[in-house]
């Protein structure tokens, strides 16, 4: 039940900015410590940022949830 909930909230996510990226298609270009980037659509920016944290965060969540899994209450099983 939870992969389908996972799965409905992602379609959704991605829909979203499917719809967002079609009505804003005005260039913008980020600029970080004096760095600018090219111009990009505003929804291809924010669908790019999206699946760079998905992707961050499937790498980084083992560190910190360790080798071993861990109850809904937070105790670990054996």
């Amino acid at each position: 039940m939870a992969k389908l909930i996972a799965a409905l909230l992602l379609a959704v996510w991605v829909a979203a900015i499917a719809i967002f990226s079609a009505q804003n298609g005005t260039p913008i270009s980020l600029q970080f410590f004096g760095l600018r980037s090219i111009q990009l659509p505003l929804g291809m920016t924010l669908a790019f940022f999206a699946a760079a944290s998905m992707i961050g965060t499937a790498l980084v969540l083992p560190v910190f949830t360790g080798s071993e899994r861990l109850g809904a209450a937070g105790r670990r099983l054996k």
